[in-house]
């Protein structure tokens, strides 16, 4: 028996290596092995069954590691198309596809002494009263963690140990599973009654579903959803369910849910924020955590514990676990049979990976969808122009929920000018407009609650000298650094450069004493919040201040119980959150994201008011949104303001495709950096050569650089872009992937390629 390997170190090919008889029936597609490879031995992934290898001199696999293969083959497949689609080797995308606490050879699983009960014997010896209340708690109990007995009983284990001589106990290892959310109290919730809007969604998901399963099973006679049948329909399974912040689109996704574990599917759930993980999660398990439908929700995050990690995991490949809710790397997770794929708030930019494989979690959910025969939802209030141009050219199926699922209006949204803030005083514009200074006060005294958004973590921006004009910058990036007032330092958010504090200007020939910090970030906001109100209680989130797995949660739980007034926060409080006593939402500076380098600068800034107005009026009382900005009428402002996404995207789909970009292309960045600006520009011209000569005349495409990144330099590298437009991807993508296999480059260049970039920065 000879089998196809792919090694764990990424070498562009796999290797064939013979099986052992005493091994066969254990070695399958998928299996993990240790095998030779050169002077020394190395993990894989068996990825084919060859009949026989060309090769000569085939050595043997040397161990077979773990009982179930992990790696099954629909999911392998998936990583061939990632492999190919986003030109990297087969053995970087499984590294995706296998998270790092599962690959390991050694057994992942937490052992630990359990105690059980045992029947007294007909003559039972006579026990002391301490040894009595123990083998009455393991009565009670059944079974338990012998370090649980001992904290109950307030004993030592030589009483346990007494009774397990007296053969009335037994003390045995036992794998304890880790579970993060073990300590949840959850309240079983019942399926609310749907609207109009949400039932007609729902039932056209359950039927695609139907034709879905049926179509798998072979079954005559099966009649595709008109919808479906639409010219030009790639995927008829795949839906954009557009809804409103607050329409219900999650209850829609719950009752989905449990359509497909009742014809025996399982499913996933991709969130884009970890925040929003811990009310999701309890939503999920509070749902299906009794009743007929009852399973386990694994749950799959950066800020599990390794072992945590391992343990959700295998729960969902034995399984047990047959919904899996997590960020992107979840759409991996070895679900089967795999009845619905859920992606909310499928526009964030979240979901695409930033290093290689590069791949968008929201793409590969709709073609594991289509390999597998599941259902794909992808839901969100303010759609990517993609998804959106995807529906209307009838290639995802378009759901609506244009009004809340109760009778909660819409905020109402107000736009202050700030440039009439400042000229008002005279001097530097203030943090905060009257309008909201006095809104936050009306909360304050009815004793509702305020959410305040500013995604620009720090106490000031930059470090400025008005005599001389330093400022301070990273040495290492091309940004200047950000002022964190807590721990005294000016600090890179790019390489993490630190430095202290300078009392004057650190300029040559300078060292004026009056030199300012400038600009405003999440931790200055909540200072003059504390000083304007000292009696609200107050609480920052963001990256500085959720170091802890659990801080997310503990934040979350205080706003939602009524013990935090003010919320000040980044990105990270914009989305997807439910507190129905946020009465107000105050967005600090609505322009930040406007004026980056980026052709999708409008479409975010959109984006992020709207889903950050949400997140008021969710509950008994009218929302109120006010909106700080120094371009109040620039459309993606205005738009928003007026929740109209549909005038958006008719606007902004128009410069798109005079200009040639997406949705009316697809995009291509090949990124080339070095130590060496002169280097890094020589070969970028050099590469710009090879593209000229193979890719420049295909019809409609175009190249444009090289050019220096908008971040010029990060972590001492300079970086020079070619950015390629096409209206098809899948050819560019084969001679891409042949580029970065046979280009050759001094070795103190890099070249990265990604596929579908969602920054261009």
């Amino acid at each position: 028996m000879v089998v196809r390997v792919a090694l764990d170190i990424a070498l562009g090919r796999e290797f064939d290596y013979l099986v052992p008889p005493q091994w066969e029936a254990q070695v399958e597609v998928g299996t993990r092995v240790r095998v030779p490879f050169g002077a020394r031995e190395l993990l894989g992934v068996v990825t084919e069954l060859v009949p026989q290898s060309d090769q000569p001199g085939l050595k043997a696999i040397r161990k077979v590691i773990g009982a179930q293969s992990l790696v099954t083959p629909k999911v392998l497949d998936l990583a061939r198309w990632i492999a190919g689609y986003y030109c990297c080797p087969l053995e970087i995308a499984l590294k995706s596809v296998l998270p790092d606490a599962v690959r390991k050879e050694e057994d992942g699983w937490r052992e630990r002494l359990h105690v059980t009960r045992l029947q007294r014997p007909g003559e039972a010896p006579k026990l002391t009263a301490r040894q009595e209340e123990v083998y009455r708690i393991v009565e009670e109990w059944g079974d338990l963690p012998l370090q649980e007995l001992l904290r109950l009983a307030e004993t030592t284990s030589s009483t346990v140990r007494k009774l397990e001589d007296l053969g009335l106990l037994r003390i045995a290892a036992k794998v304890s599973e880790r579970d993060p959310h073990a300590s949840d109290v959850l309240v079983a919730s019942r399926p609310l009654a749907l609207n109009e809007e949400q039932q007609g969604a729902l039932s056209q998901i359950t039927a695609a579903m139907d034709v879905a399963m049926a179509k798998e099973a072979g079954l005559p006679g099966v009649v595709e959803p008109p919808a479906a049948q639409a010219p030009g329909s790639t995927a008829s399974q795949t839906f954009l369910l557009h809804g409103v912040t607050g329409s219900g689109k999650t209850e829609v996704y719950l009752q989905a849910m449990a359509y497909a574990l009742e014809r025996g599917r399982g499913a996933i759930v991709l969130v884009p924020e970890i925040a929003l993980t811990p009310q999701t999660v309890e939503r999920f398990k509070s749902r299906f955590s009794s009743g007929p439908l009852q399973t386990l929700v694994a749950v799959l995050h950066s800020h599990l514990s390794a072992g945590e990690r391992h343990d959700e995991w295998h729960k969902i490949r034995q399984g047990r676990a047959r919904i899996v809710i997590g960020a992107r790397s979840a759409v991996f997770a070895p679900v089967e049979p795999l009845g619905l794929i859920v992606v909310d708030e499928e526009h964030e930019h979240s979901y695409k990976q930033e290093e290689s494989p590069r791949y968008h979690a929201r793409d590969v959910a709709v073609v594991r969808g289509q390999r597998e025969g599941a259902v794909v939802v992808l839901g969100s209030a303010t759609p990517s122009l993609e998804s959106y141009h995807n529906a209307i050219r009838k290639k995802y199926r378009l759901v609506s929920l244009p009004n809340r699922a109760t009778e909660m209006k819409l905020p109402v949204v107000r736009i202050v000018d700030m440039r009439q803030e400042q000229s008002r005083g005279g001097g530097p514009p203030p943090l905060f407009s009257n309008r909201l200074v006095e809104a936050i006060t009306q909360r304050l005294e009815r004793g509702e609650q305020t959410m305040l958004f500013l995604n620009r973590r720090g106490y000031s921006t930059s470090l400025q000298c008005k005599k001389c004009g330093y400022v301070a910058g990273c040495p290492n990036c091309s940004v200047s650094l950000t002022y964190h007032r807590n721990a005294q330092k000016l600090l890179c958010h790019i390489c993490g450069h630190e430095e202290r504090v300078p009392t004057k200007c650190p300029g040559p020939e300078c060292g004026d004493p009056a030199i300012r910090f400038s600009g405003a970030g999440t931790e200055r906001v909540e200072d003059t919040l504390t000083r304007r109100f000292p009696k609200a209680r107050i609480r920052r989130m963001d990256s500085d201040t959720l170091q802890r797995k659990d801080d997310f949660r503990t934040v979350l739980n205080d706003f939602r119980t009524g013990k935090i007034d003010i919320l000040v926060g980044t990105q990270m409080i914009a989305k997807g959150l439910h507190f129905p006593n946020v009465t107000l939402v105050g967005i600090i500076h609505a322009d930040l994201s406007l004026h980056l380098p980026d052709f999708r600068a409008g479409e975010r800034t959109f984006q992020l008011l709207t889903q950050v107005s949400g997140r008021a009026g969710r509950g008994d009382v009218e929302g109120e949104v006010i909106v700080q900005s120094f371009t109040p009428f620039h459309p993606a402002i205005q738009f928003a303001r007026r929740h109209d996404f549909l005038g958006f995207y008719d606007q902004e789909t128009e410069f798109r495709e005079q200009l040639g970009y997406p949705p009316f292309s697809r995009v291509a960045l090949l990124t080339l950096r070095g130590r060496n600006e002169d280097k890094v520009k020589f070969g970028a011209d050099h590469l710009r050569k090879w593209l000229d000569e193979r890719v420049a005349s295909w019809p409609g495409t175009i190249i444009a650089g090289p050019a220096p990144a908008p971040l010029a330099r990060a972590e001492n590298y300079f970086r020079y872009q070619i950015m390629l437009r096409s209206p098809r991807m899948t050819r560019l993508s084969r001679d891409l992937a042949t580029l970065t296999e046979t280009l050759t480059l001094p070795d103190d260049l890099r070249l990265t390629v990604d596929i579908d970039p969602t920054s261009l920065l």
